[in-house]
């Protein structure tokens, strides 16, 4: 880890391929797409993870997009619920998610839920996003009418036997709530590539976003095995030899932002300051000098209150008191839906 003034080359070369560097993408889509997947069992978190990619766009123009169907939301990759293009849902689906069936199939027997119950749950579920997009409680209800146990967290875990068996995703918006909708008519059919044409698809895709990466790194993210990280990146590794590129402006990452998610470790981007950003499974917002976590921040009242970890340069604080602003102006236009 590098101090200030002597930005890491390790770090500039990670935040540049998350598209902190330049912020090009003009679009949510666009966003989402080169980073692959988005954690999002905290929307709010998954658009400000947008915004810090980006110029000018606003938390409802993630909302919108969401709602035209063009990025979904899915338990993928290593269980989490995972912000995606919808044309990448399909063969990302294929690849991960049959590996949380042990999980699933473990909560939904704490729950009391027995396996034949379960496929009924299922099955309720899928008639009801068949006539159309319905909220958890919606579905909640729906269940309990035929039923099935859906109380405390039983809900979350048929939702999540539902999301394996290809039934849902969660995707426009209802009201401040995403809604369940049928994912064959919500998500367009698509070649899905198996066995290692997947694997390097996903090894190519993971490194646009995350290079320089190992096959460590990529096993974590993508809930797959190590022999399938090595195999999905061996084609894919980069030419090596490139210049380290300058490292981002200030700028304010959101909680469970991709860029301390991307790795097995996070101590490059968080160094002495890892304890104060990651603690009992919650990644907090974090400020970024140089390339490096200076500080965390909230929002209390709409309005960004950073909390400094070290010293920071005065040219630095007015820069990330800009991006402040920005965050503040991102949060107050058309977003409609809280923390999932």
């Amino acid at each position: 880890m590098a101090g200030p003034g002597a930005p890491d080359p390790l770090s500039a070369g990670r935040l540049a391929a998350q598209g902190l560097t330049d912020r090009a993408a003009r679009t949510p889509l666009a966003v989402v797409r080169h980073l692959l997947a988005v954690q999002a069992q905290d929307l709010r978190a998954a658009r400000l993870a947008i915004r810090a990619r980006s110029r000018g766009l606003t938390a409802g123009d993630v909302d919108d997009a969401l709602d035209r169907g063009e990025i979904v939301v899915d338990h993928l990759m290593r269980g989490t619920l995972h912000l995606v293009a919808a044309e990448d849902h399909g063969w990302l689906h294929a690849l991960t998610a049959h590996r949380q069936a042990a999980m699933s199939a473990h909560g939904l027997a704490r729950e009391g839920l027995s396996p034949a119950e379960a496929r009924r749950g299922v099955g309720v579920i899928a008639a009801a996003v068949g006539e159309g997009p319905h909220t958890r409680a919606e579905l909640r209800a729906r269940l309990e009418a035929e039923g099935v146990h859906a109380a405390g967290q039983a809900l979350a875990h048929l939702l999540l036997a539902a999301s394996i068996a290809g039934v849902v995703v969660r995707g426009p918006l209802r009201g401040r709530e995403q809604a369940l909708v049928d994912r064959a008519a919500w998500v367009r059919p698509r070649a899905v590539p198996t066995g290692d044409e997947a694997l390097a698809r996903l090894g190519t895709r993971y490194l646009a976003g995350h290079a320089p990466a190992t096959p460590a790194d990529l096993a974590w993210w993508a809930g797959i095995t190590r022999a399938d990280a090595a195999r999905a990146l061996g084609p894919a590794r980069p030419a090596p030899g490139a210049p380290a590129p300058a490292p981002p402006a200030p700028v304010l990452l959101g909680a469970f932002d991709p860029a301390l998610l991307g790795w097995t470790s996070r101590e490059w981007l968080c160094g002495p300051h890892c304890g104060e950003v990651a603690a009992g499974g919650m990644i907090r917002a974090a400020a970024v000098v140089d390339g490096r976590v200076v500080g965390t921040w909230t929002t209390p009242g709409g309005r960004v209150a950073l909390a400094p970890l070290e010293p920071v340069p005065a040219p630095a604080a007015a820069a990330l008191a800009a991006d402040a602003a920005d965050v503040e102006r991102f949060l107050a236009t058309g977003s409609r839906a809280g923390r999932r």
